[in-house]
């Protein structure tokens, strides 16, 4: 490959790797082979307590797989997305394009999920519109959920998911293996969930380790998520018409191409995703949304509020396959 290809398809990458996954596990591996990136997933950052079919490892690689058409199309590159059966990857093909730029491209640097107290400022029409178009996808529908009734469902979901989670050993140590309790962990790893990211103080590992032992607890992060969510505008819920793989990753594309957008408004957003992940649950939350057979993807909150730390991310250098 020709070295002005190959740092054209890293700086790809590079834009690829700002993408959402869950708990910042970043469970992905590029592979270039000419113009074709393909996204692998990579089976060491499986997170089986919280998602154990692998539908978040699966809707990350969506979201690095919408952020890196949002930087092809900006560079006057066209992408063309596809579901790889036989490697479970997602193949991005590249080609010269006559249209160059996304509005959304600036966003990349700008999108983060902000686990913080918005200001209740209702959704305006336009931006539900554009929220509305930015989150719909090929076999993917975008439900936004607003007003205080539909808030407080939600916020009931939440706090049953949240009571089944505190519940599971596994779950706990899990979460607590990929959070890192202050900057100095943060940046030896370049991954999880940084304590002032999600408004946790930077403390030393070892006082983390026994508040997650003496003081994480359910009921308190049930009064925070109520007082959270009652606080957003609105609630998002990616749904998928067919419960697999490809839809997942689609859902992914769906909810990255919407932060991308709110983040172009002005918007925060994070996830609340417990009402998706507890598997006995999943089904009583399709019926209150009234899917039908559809899947609740990803639950995410949206309103106006600060801006929070952000997430770090791995060097392109440590996600390359091949």
């Amino acid at each position: 490959m020709d070295a002005g290809r190959r740092s054209r398809n890293l700086g790809l990458v590079e834009c690829a790797i700002k993408a959402a996954s869950s708990h910042n596990t970043q469970p992905w591996r590029f592979l270039i082979e000419g113009d074709r990136i393909t996204i692998l997933p990579d089976p060491t950052r499986r997170c089986p307590a919280v998602d154990p079919d692998d539908h978040h490892l699966f809707a990350s690689l969506g979201c690095a797989a919408e952020n890196l058409c949002v930087a092809a199309r900006a560079t006057g590159l066209e992408a063309t997305v596809r579901f790889d059966h036989a490697s479970a990857g997602v193949q991005v093909d590249l080609a010269q394009s006559a249209r160059s730029g996304d509005p959304l491209y600036a966003a990349i640097d700008l999108r983060q999920c902000s686990r913080s107290l918005y200001d209740g400022t209702p959704l305006t029409a336009g931006e539900r519109r554009l929220l509305e178009i930015a989150g719909t996808g090929e076999g993917v529908r975008l439900m936004l959920l607003e007003g205080s009734g539909q808030l407080e469902r939600i916020a009931d979901y939440v706090a049953a998911g949240n009571s089944a989670q505190f519940a599971d050993p596994a779950w706990r140590a899990e979460l607590q293996h990929w959070i890192r309790f202050n900057t100095r962990s943060a940046r030896a790893t370049g991954d999880g969930l940084h304590g002032p990211v999600m408004g946790s103080p930077d403390v030393p590992d070892w006082l983390g380790g026994l508040f997650m032992r003496f003081g994480f607890s359910a009921a308190r992060q049930n009064r925070k998520d109520r007082e959270q969510i009652r606080s957003s505008a609105a609630v998002a819920v990616f749904v998928s018409a067919v419960d697999d793989r490809r839809h997942w990753v689609e859902a992914g594309r769906c909810y990255q191409r919407f932060a991308l957008q709110a983040a172009a408004l002005d918007l925060r957003t994070a996830f609340i995703n417990q009402p998706v992940e507890v598997t006995p649950l999943r089904p009583e939350f399709a019926a209150f949304l009234g899917v039908g057979t559809g899947r609740p993807d990803l639950v995410v909150r949206v309103g106006h509020g600060p801006r929070m730390p952000r997430s770090l991310r791995r060097p392109v250098e440590e996600v390359l396959a091949g």
